[in-house]
C-alpha cells in the first residue's frame, strides 16, 4: 500500500501581536479561523523577529520551555504553555537544504520558541499536537534571507508550512491604546500591500528606500525582514498572494498574507 504524497502548503507571512494578543476581540478568531481554512500541515517551520542568531541555528528538536521574550508583563503572561512536538526530522531535511558554501547551520537544542511563533500557534492549532521547529534569522539583509526562503521552499511539497512571523509595521512607541494610526504607518501599510500585489519584488527588498515612512514603521528593520524569507518560498506563485487578515491592533497594522 503506497502512502499519499503531502499536499503541497503555503507559504505564509504574518503578524504575530504580543502577548496580550489572547485578549483582542478580533485578532484570535481571525488567526484561528486562518488555521482551519488551511491545508493540515505535517509540521511548521518558524522564522521568526525575536530570533536573532548567526550562523543560522536551529531551535529545539524535542519539547523544551517556551521563550518568555518579553518584560513587565503580568504574571499570568509568563505561564502560558505551548508544548508542541519537535520537529528532529524537518530539522535533518532543513541541516540538508541549507547546507552548502557559506551557510553554516548549528543547533541549539535547548531553545525554545519565543513568542513570535508560540503566540500565533497558539489561536491557529491550540491544540499543539502539530511539530514545530524554528530557525533564526542570520542576517537582516532581505536579499540574504529571501536566498535562505528559496532554499527552503521544497519543504512545502513535503506537507510543511513555513512561516515568516513578524509585523508589517512595528514602532513600539506609536503603540496607541485607542488603535490610532498614525498617517505615516497607514502610508507604510498601504504601500506594503500595493507593493504585494504587485508581485513587487525588488521593493519589498529595498523598503528601507523605496517605502515611505520606513523608518518610522520600523526603526529596526527585524519585523519587516521576515517576510523576504516568504518571498523566497514562493517565488513562483507571488501574483497568488492575498492578505488574510487586514486592519489594525494598538496601532500597528496586522496585515498578514498567504502564498498559494
Amino acid at each position: 500500500m503506497t502512502t499519499a504524497a503531502p499536499e503541497r502548503m503555503p507559504s505564509l507571512f504574518m503578524s504575530h501581536g504580543g502577548p496580550t494578543l489572547a485578549e483582542d476581540a478580533h485578532w484570535p478568531g481571525e488567526l484561528a479561523q486562518w488555521g482551519r481554512d488551511l491545508p493540515r500541515p505535517r509540521a511548521i517551520l518558524m522564522v521568526s523577529a525575536h530570533w536573532e542568531e548567526a550562523p543560522l541555528a536551529l531551535g529545539a528538536t524535542t519539547t523544551v520551555p517556551l521563550i518568555y521574550d518579553f518584560w513587565g508583563f503580568p504574571e499570568h503572561y509568563y505561564r502560558i504553555q505551548y508544548a508542541a512536538p519537535g520537529a528532529p526530522d524537518l530539522a535533518e531535511r532543513v541541516r540538508k537544504l541549507l547546507r552548502g558554501p557559506g551557510m553554516p547551520v548549528h543547533d541549539l537544542p535547548d531553545r525554545g520558541l519565543d513568542h513570535g511563533a508560540y503566540v500565533p500557534l497558539r489561536e491557529m492549532y491550540p491544540d499543539a499536537d502539530v511539530p514545530v521547529l524554528q530557525i533564526s534569522l542570520p542576517t537582516l539583509d532581505p536579499r540574504k534571507l529571501m536566498d535562505i526562503g528559496r532554499r527552503l521552499a521544497p519543504l512545502r511539497d513535503e506537507g510543511v508550512l513555513i512561516v515568516g512571523s513578524g509585523s508589517f509595521t512595528h514602532n513600539l512607541r506609536a503603540i496607541n491604546p485607542q488603535n490610532e494610526v498614525p498617517s505615516v504607518m497607514a502610508e507604510f501599510d498601504d504601500w506594503g500591500s500595493r507593493a504585494l500585489a504587485a508581485g513587487d519584488v525588488d521593493a519589498l527588498l529595498d523598503f528601507l528606500h523605496k517605502a515611505p515612512g520606513a523608518r518610522f514603521a520600523h526603526p529596526r528593520e527585524e519585523h519587516f525582514v521576515p517576510l523576504a524569507v516568504t518571498l523566497g518560498t514562493a517565488e513562483d506563485e507571488l501574483r497568488s498572494q492575498r492578505s488574510v487578515i487586514e486592519g489594525t491592533w494598538l496601532g500597528l497594522s496586522k496585515r498578514s498574507v498567504q502564498f498559494g
